[in-house]
């Protein structure tokens, strides 16, 4: 017997979009450098990071990716393949020249810059509406993250504000899970 979780999971994306609307972009910034100085040390051991380009709800993470694109680290960022309808991931090494406002109104590599396996990465930072304790990730529904996923090697890093983390939420059976999570106050190590 199956499951139908998307009741619940409607509700739970309809309850976080309404916290995120309600808090203010003074709040949002604070807490996203709270975020990006928890994670910093996370990001240290990564030779090769997947990061995501932020929407204006989610955590500010460009930072992040702005102080690591001129070491030696190899930082990428999802790029939309129109054709295959799915995204993949480009190296970016120039924040001022690689970078366009894609499809879905995010920033994303041009076609240019070089694609590099989902297969290769050390660490990928994961956006989403909702995680769990136990590692269970709630995206936007469209499904296209979860792609990313299950292709992608690498520690997966979950990152939200600290009202995005519940002891539960609804999940299926191909959820890709992630091995922890970091909030503006907390790190998680899932129980994956």
């Amino acid at each position: 017997m199956t499951t139908d979780w998307n009741g619940p999971k409607t509700t739970l994306r309809e309850q976080i979009r309404n916290a995120l609307q309600k808090m203010s972009p003074a709040v949002r910034m604070a807490e996203s450098i709270q975020l990006c100085d928890r994670l910093e040390p996370q990001l240290q051991s990564a030779g090769t990071l997947l990061f995501f380009a932020p929407l204006p709800d989610e955590p500010d993470v460009w930072p992040l990716l702005e102080k690591l694109v001129p070491t030696k680290k190899i930082c990428a960022l999802p790029a939309f393949d129109d054709s295959a309808q799915a995204y993949s991931a480009r190296r970016v090494t120039n924040l001022e020249t690689d970078i366009f406002t894609g499809k879905f109104g995010v920033n994303e590599p041009l076609a240019g810059c070089p694609e590099i396996p989902l297969n290769r990465f050390d660490l990928v930072l994961v956006p989403g509406m909702a995680f769990a304790s136990d590692g269970n990730r709630l995206g936007r529904g469209q499904g296209f993250y979860d792609r990313i996923l299950s292709a992608a090697s690498g520690i997966k890093c979950g990152v939200a504000f600290d009202f995005q983390l519940f002891d539960k939420i609804p999940a299926e059976a191909h959820d890709i899970r992630m091995d922890f999570i970091v909030t503006p106050a907390r790190e998680v190590k899932t129980m994956k």
